[in-house]
């Protein structure tokens, strides 16, 4: 079987310029693996009268750029979720699980039947400063937009 595979190196911007790490997508049978490996987060902290400080809102964003733009709201020009499907927030196929950050550092891998890796080539992908509840609209309230990568 033919196993495509697609990779991101996110980078930090502005909020976050230490952040670094690589997202891999391969088709497997069924669906998508994606592994994640992201280094340079910044420490938790918990919420104190505001947001907190991770975990961190992880998705696929629908444009392939990560454009600064704004060093105060970077990455604006990535757009929204990846939403192929119309769908509310929570079931978008962008949306991915929360990264939880050891001492600056994120792992996790997880399988996904809902796009193909030919799918998801020139996307982006964006790091959040704050969690994703996966219901406000348009996009969970994940906050700034910390780091990025586009899936070549």
């Amino acid at each position: 079987m033919f196993s495509r595979t697609a990779v991101a190196d996110v980078r930090g911007g502005p909020l976050a310029p230490d952040i670094r790490g690589v997202v891999t997508f391969r088709d497997v049978p069924g669906g998508v693996w994606v592994s994640v490996d992201i280094t340079g987060l910044p420490s938790y902290r918990p919420a104190d009268g505001g947001n907190p400080i991770g975990p961190h809102g992880f998705h696929i964003h629908e444009n392939g750029t990560c454009a600064v733009g704004d060093p105060q709201e970077p990455f604006t020009a990535a757009g929204e979720h990846w939403n192929p499907t119309n769908q509310p927030h929570g079931n978008h196929a962008g949306d991915f699980p929360v990264l939880f950050s050891n001492n600056g550092r994120a792992k996790m891998r997880f399988f996904t039947n809902r796009f193909k890796v030919r799918d998801v080539i020139g996307k982006a992908i964006i790091v959040h400063q704050n969690p994703d509840d996966y219901r406000t609209q348009p996009a969970g309230n994940a906050g700034r937009r910390l780091a990025c990568g586009i899936i070549r």
